[in-house]
């Protein structure tokens, strides 16, 4: 039995993981932890979900036993979890984006202590996706543009989004290229001729979309497009509940989505 502490028990994402855990032999909720003056702190995080309650109330941070963590929170509590995490020796796996460097900081020095997995998406489609992309850049070379279209409900706060971003980093990686040095992000105006290095980002806000991610290589006479449409939150949620279960036994270090499906 694996005992999970879900942070952010109480956002969108959390409660699917609570319910969704909830349904697994595998685990037993251990914690659901939430900021401390979130209007539902002390009820029970199975009712919370839609489900039969639990046993197990919405608290802040304490002292509690168990394996593993899982992070949908935002990036100043995915921090102080990491943290929190890394000094009662449970693994962490964080799906929380916008961490920026201070995240990997946090999570390098975690890493000497537990095991620690950072996804900006956890779907698992979404990261075989990040492989086949990384590859087929590097088979297409600078012969084919690339530009990737993302499109997510209109309450998303940050864009492009962080799977976005990584699909960048693949194919950016596959063609030899530093993102940071050839990403444009969206176009207006007389912008001249697309060079040939460059990695377009668009980003459509709308409705409830889940998550829809398009790259599009396009060469001379051809175009060649690579989609992953998100239709449920519970992609993500059996992503992450198949990281804690990977994570739940290993020795300390930095882990990946690629780790845990094998990809290498």
């Amino acid at each position: 039995m694996i005992r999970l502490i879900v942070n952010g028990a109480a956002g969108r994402m959390g409660r699917r993981i609570i319910a969704l855990a909830a349904e697994d032999k595998e685990f037993a909720i251990a914690g659901a932890f939430e900021r401390p003056d979130h209007p539902d702190m002390g009820k029970d995080a199975g009712t919370l979900a839609g489900i039969e309650p639990i046993g197990v109330a919405l608290t802040p941070r304490g002292d509690v036993a168990a394996d593993v963590a899982v992070d949908f929170s935002h990036a100043d509590s995915a921090l102080a979890m990491i943290g929190w995490c890394a000094e009662r020796g449970i693994a962490i796996a964080v799906g929380t984006t916008g961490m920026g460097a201070e995240g990997n900081k946090r999570l390098e020095a975690a890493a000497k202590k537990i095991p620690c997995l950072l996804a900006a998406n956890m779907s698992l489609g979404v990261n075989v996706l990040l492989r086949v992309v990384r590859d087929m850049a590097a088979a297409l070379g600078d012969a084919y543009d690339v530009e990737i279209v993302e499109a997510h409900h209109n309450k998303k706060k940050d864009a492009p989004s962080g799977t976005a971003l990584a699909l960048g980093e693949a194919v950016a990686a596959g063609l030899g290229r530093n993102l940071a040095e050839v990403a444009v992000h969206g176009r207006h105006g007389m912008v001249g001729e697309r060079t040939v290095k460059e990695i377009g980002f668009h980003a459509v806000r709308a409705g409830d979309i889940v998550g829809d991610h398009t790259v599009l290589f396009g060469g001379q006479g051809e175009r060649v497009e690579v989609r992953h449409v998100a239709t449920s939150r519970d992609t993500f949620v059996r992503g992450a509940l198949r990281a804690a279960r990977f994570l739940a036994g290993k020795p300390p270090g930095r882990y990946s989505m690629a780790d845990v499906l094998g990809l290498g």
